[in-house]
């Protein structure tokens, strides 16, 4: 018989399907994929980055833009400086394109209030600048489509 994991269960019911991204070091002044949306339209209900290598201290813009593969690119959150960030610090949006990226220095990361609704394609972590540091990321979703799915990049 199967043991039910109600925690997991609950989670799930409530943000959907999880995929966690391994820490990997900054976009050096590009954008790069953190995650692909495969086989059709996915609704992010919250993600979660945390620094797992300090930030270098230099400014660098740093915002979530959603890459279509038909289609043109847009931001899920304006760009946020995310230089000297400590480890520890979470990451996170609202869920309005206009907002900003948050980030908070090892406190608490308030949970994301809208979902975005993502084409197949990738959603892309893209930095103004070239500083060393690094990120994981938890990405929360619920597939729209039938057939569709979140990877990792």
């Amino acid at each position: 018989m199967a043991v039910l994991n109600e925690r997991n269960a609950f989670r799930q019911a409530i943000l959907g399907e999880r995929v966690d991204r391994a820490t990997a070091t900054l976009p050096q002044t590009t954008a790069a994929a953190i995650f692909n949306i495969v086989g059709g339209r996915v609704m992010v209900t919250q993600i979660v980055g945390e620094v797992t290598t300090v930030i270098e201290t230099q400014a660098n813009d740093t915002k979530l833009t959603g890459n279509p593969t038909t289609g043109t690119d847009v931001d899920i959150c304006a760009a946020l400086d995310i230089t000297a960030d400590e480890v520890g610090c979470l990451y996170g949006i609202t869920g309005l394109n206009t907002d900003a990226m948050i980030g908070v220095n090892g406190g608490a990361l308030p949970a994301q209030t809208r979902g975005v609704v993502l084409n197949a394609g990738t959603l892309d972590l893209a930095c103004a600048a070239s500083n060393t540091g690094s990120v994981k990321w938890s990405l929360f979703y619920v597939p729209l489509d039938d057939g569709a799915y979140v990877t990792a990049a």
